[in-house]
């Protein structure tokens, strides 16, 4: 393969959720620290356009739902494997094609692979992404601490005025995310409404965050608390991401609006189990004020059960004491 010019262009090929968008996006900023010149393509799918664009290090989106035919690049990463898109980057005549070992089909797609397993891995998701870096000849071993630094959310849009005004200037402004779409084992709505019980009216405004389906099922939730502002089903996700920025905290289990929260340095709360491969060594939040809870437990009678007793034991007052962090 040629040696890469300094202006190499590069696409970080990652088409699943939220989240892992999120956990990815640093690798764009780390990238950019040693190669400023190069231009950084992210190839996704429509629903995390707007994630993508608020970062600074990203120079063009992509969406696989609109096209299937790559740009000519040279350099493919795909962080996320996918075996059409393996293929069609072989077709689109990329030089460097950068997979890993395990996926039976980069051995016929990809030109330069990487020994790498991600679903017994003790270490982060985030620095998993960072060691299919070693092409460029960088350092790979990244401290956890580190990778926040390399988020580049510089371009978070401004709230609009009729929602900027229920910010409330005098409280502490609290986001409560219960469901996760089944992406999640969740904490459950008798810890959020015992949450919301130890939360003084005074001192925090709580929000209540959801699509408009998850809206209809924490309906119950919300007339046990008159109180609480509900949110649910009124933002796009630009807008969304605008008002968890105008806000000063986010609780939630392991979900895309949890990642955000962390990336924008907003106190971010997850709510993990213990279980493997999900649990917070691998997924958790990473940001200047995030924090995730989880139970020091193997969690082995869960894994045939969603309804996980582990995460629902996680104690009020442990959330509590984390949302008093000035």
């Amino acid at each position: 393969m040629q040696k890469l010019p300094d202006n190499f262009s590069v696409i970080l090929s990652r088409t699943d959720s939220i989240g892992d968008v999120v956990l990815t996006l640093p690798m764009a900023g780390y990238i950019k620290k040693y190669f400023p010149k190069c231009k950084i393509i992210f190839l996704g799918r429509n629903y995390t356009r707007d994630v993508v664009a608020l970062s600074e290090h990203v120079d063009e989106f992509i969406s696989w739902d609109e096209i299937k035919v790559l740009p000519k690049a040279d350099v493919i990463v795909h962080v996320f494997p996918l075996k059409e898109i393996a293929q069609a980057a072989k077709k689109a005549g990329i030089n460097w094609r950068v997979g890993t070992t395990n996926r039976l089909f980069h051995w016929g797609t990809c030109n330069y692979k990487i020994k790498l397993s991600r679903q017994h891995s003790q270490i982060h998701e985030s620095q998993l992404n960072f060691k299919l870096l070693e092409f460029l000849n960088i350092e790979t071993d990244i401290a956890l601490d580190e990778i926040k630094n390399y988020y580049g959310f510089t371009k978070v849009k401004d709230l609009e005025p009729e929602w900027k005004k229920l910010i409330n200037k005098n409280t502490k402004n609290i986001i409560l995310h219960p469901k996760s779409k089944g992406s999640a084992r969740e904490w459950g709505f008798d810890n959020f409404s015992k949450l919301i019980e130890a939360l003084p009216a005074d001192r925090y405004t709580i929000f209540i965050s959801g699509t408009k389906e998850e809206g209809e099922l924490v309906k119950t939730l919300i007339q046990k608390h008159p109180s609480l502002i509900d949110i649910t089903g009124k933002f796009n996700l630009k807008q969304f991401m605008a008002f968890i920025n105008n806000c000063d905290a986010l609780v939630a289990a392991s979900t895309g609006p949890l990642h955000i929260a962390a990336a924008l340095n907003k106190i971010a709360i997850g709510l993990f189990s213990p279980m493997k491969p999900i649990h917070p060594i691998r997924w958790g939040p990473l940001g200047k004020n995030a924090h995730y809870l989880v139970l020091d437990k193997d969690c082995a009678d869960c894994k045939k059960n969603k309804d996980c007793h582990c995460i629902r034991e996680i104690n009020v007052k442990q959330v509590v004491d984390l949302l008093q962090i000035k």
